[in-house]
């Protein structure tokens, strides 16, 4: 894939699908957004709404996808993605996995596209290996609280390679991990846009259980650096793409004291059902086919967010 391509990018109005359509418009690319704002926000794409590369689409793409003219990319990036939204919209967050990817993956093969589905670290469910490489299959509880977000991802997988195995797409797959940046919803339910929220408004920070359990973060224009690096790879098969730097929540609660400055103390609830202890990915894949690592340091990157949630404050 070479030169200017024309990409259709689903859920370009949420937090990773309107960072990655900035960067594909910033590569020289035409972008085609669809989003029917379920959990994407316009006001993430509103500054690309003058650029003649981009186009919106306001659409369900668990209904049938319509497009004139040539598509050499889709990027199925639609779906709920916190675990607020699991309770909230179960049955949608099934339905964007299974009949979105379906619809997606048909246009990708209507227009002879590569399609890149992103897939997630929850594949793995709460992890028995530690960190978790592609060639793990997961431990995943199907009947829990993000039982409808994990299995319509590993059903996304499922559908996606029977594509490429069956009709011959060319499919990528990237399995992501914890990402944070701006444009996250401060409400998600998600611990970055949590804790950032909480000690911005001066309140406690909410630790779930004794803290203990890890996490690592990767800031969205790393993440995004890596699914362009794989839509261009040859690389079929999937991809993990996230920050190995793992640390504690309690050690991440301290961090975001201290970046924001705020008086906020810390109180422990009991942890969620299912909650992982351990979720670090094996990146050896993405630095030997990609040539990929993140760059941008947790405090760098922290200080973006803050200031973008700051801004949201007003």
């Amino acid at each position: 894939m070479a030169g200017q391509m024309r990409i259709v990018v689903t859920g370009a109005a949420g937090f990773l699908g309107s960072h990655l359509s900035d960067r594909l418009l910033a590569e020289g690319h035409e972008v085609v957004a669809v989003d029917n704002l379920i959990t994407g926000h316009v006001r993430n794409i509103a500054h690309l709404m003058g650029n003649r590369a981009f186009r919106f689409l306001h659409h369900d793409v668990t209904e049938y996808i319509y497009l004139d003219g040539p598509v050499d990319a889709v990027l199925h990036f639609a779906s709920p993605a916190s675990p607020i939204d699991y309770l909230q919209i179960p049955i949608q967050t099934l339905k964007v996995g299974a009949l979105g990817t379906h619809k997606a993956l048909g246009l990708s093969r209507a227009k002879k596209a590569r399609f890149l589905l992103a897939s997630t670290s929850e594949v793995y469910g709460d992890p028995l290996v530690h960190p978790q490489p592609e060639s793990y299959w997961g431990n995943v509880n199907p009947v829990g609280p993000s039982g409808c977000y994990d299995e319509a991802k590993r059903f996304a997988e499922a559908m996606t390679v029977a594509y490429r195995n069956f009709h011959g797409v060319e499919t990528r797959i990237v399995r992501i991990f914890n990402t944070y940046g701006p444009r996250m919803r401060a409400n998600d339910g998600r611990i970055v846009p949590s804790f950032i929220s909480q000690a911005l408004a001066g309140e406690p920070l909410t630790v779930f259980g004794d803290g203990s359990q890890t996490r690592s973060f990767c800031f969205v224009s790393d993440l995004v650096d890596g699914i362009y690096r794989l839509l261009l790879s040859d690389q079929a098969d999937p991809c993990n793409i996230g920050n190995p730097s793992e640390m504690t929540v309690m050690q991440f609660a301290e961090t975001i004291r201290r970046l924001t400055g705020t008086a906020s103390t810390i109180v422990h609830k009991p942890l969620p059902v299912d909650d992982p202890r351990q979720r670090r990915p094996d990146i050896t894949l993405a630095k030997a086919k990609l040539g990929w690592e993140p760059k941008v340091g947790l405090e760098e990157g922290l200080r973006a967010t803050i200031d973008y949630f700051r801004a949201l404050r007003g």
